[in-house]
């Protein structure tokens, strides 16, 4: 199936073919009766046929290495392995023909195992404009058609994003209680951040629709862009909120100070967006190699910046009458003697 799939290629299994083996059966019961030790008959063979290194010694002035193993005129057929001798117990030498047998079969030359169980190691490459989510998530549909007892796990590379993507919502989450508690201890207030917070929704909205439009994915480059287009939308909407406070402060209506802020900000609100979404331009419709990277981050910042800004001008006010509305600072009481 996964050779059909558009999202995949060159998908290969790195586990080998079975194989032609010859296998010695090794009968417990004769053994026994000759006392024979069974790791004695392993040392046996293995030495016999690949060898064993047991000591150095030192020809012309230079060390060699000394190997044990059969002569090759005594390891070329199988019929060679049951002439082989083993000393028992008694320290006899008994042919291995005495209580062993040999057979053909096939097998894998290798046994990988996974958590201590059989396992197969897969693979492959993304298809041709395919990120890699897309393909992961082409593994998990053609996993899921597989009979009962089949089950996959991710290693290497592809771990490591699972796990990265599974903390993404956190760390958005962490990110913006970060901001929120730094701007709370920089006003003193609970209820001016919360302003702040939702212009910086505006931007996120600019960020997806212009990625939505150009048809890109939510891939790490892009979750750049939208950490960036978060703090310029919340840089902006920082302006007016900051003046307004400043405003009302000085006896200022609510809503006389928050119109007359919008108003007096609003041109360092246009320099800094214009600023800023056309430096991003360049990344926006570069091309080239390594461009993926630049249009997705320059994408989302730009669409991001021209929706907080079109946006943020109307709502930002907006939102902070609401707030301020609903959480109302408490009235001093002046108490009078007389």
């Amino acid at each position: 199936m996964s050779q059909q799939s558009p999202y995949l290629r060159g998908v290969r299994a790195t586990n080998q073919d079975d194989r032609t083996q010859l296998q010695v059966i090794f009968d417990d019961q004769k053994a026994v009766a000759h006392q024979i030790n069974t790791q004695d008959v392993n040392r046996l063979l293995s030495e016999a046929l690949g060898g064993s290194y047991v000591n150095d010694f030192i020809h012309n002035g230079r060390i060699k290495r000394v190997y044990i193993q059969a002569d090759a005129q005594y390891r070329m057929a199988p019929e060679d392995i049951g002439q082989w001798k083993v000393r028992n117990a008694l320290g006899q030498m008994i042919p291995l023909s005495t209580f062993t047998h040999l057979e053909w079969t096939l097998a894998p030359p290798q046994l990988m195992r996974f958590n201590g169980n059989l396992s197969m190691e897969m693979m492959g490459n993304i298809g041709e404009g395919v990120s890699s989510g897309e393909a992961m998530a082409e593994v998990v549909r053609i996993m899921a058609q597989l009979p009962n007892g089949f089950d996959f796990e991710w290693i290497g590379g592809s771990l490591e994003e699972q796990k990265a993507g599974s903390q993404a919502p956190l760390l958005y989450a962490l990110s913006i209680v970060f901001v929120f508690l730094c701007l709370a201890a920089l006003y003193e207030s609970w209820s001016i951040p919360l302003a702040v917070i939702l212009a910086a929704a505006l931007g996120i909205l600019g960020a997806l629709l212009a990625t939505f439009v150009r048809g890109l994915h939510n891939d790490v480059f892009f979750q750049v862009g939208l950490l960036t287009t978060v703090g310029l939308a919340a840089k902006n909407a920082i302006l007016i909120v900051e003046f307004a406070v400043q405003l009302q402060e000085r006896g200022m209506k609510l809503w006389e100070a928050t119109t007359e802020a919008a108003r007096l900000r609003l041109r360092p609100i246009i320099m800094t967006s214009l600023a800023f979404g056309l430096g991003v331009l360049p990344l926006a419709i570069s091309t080239g190699p390594g461009a993926a990277s630049r249009i997705a981050i320059g994408t989302a910042v730009l669409g991001g910046t021209v929706v907080s800004t079109l946006l943020g001008l109307l709502f930002v006010p907006l939102f902070f009458v609401w707030i301020r509305s609903l959480i109302k600072r408490p009235e001093s009481k002046v108490s009078s003697s007389s």
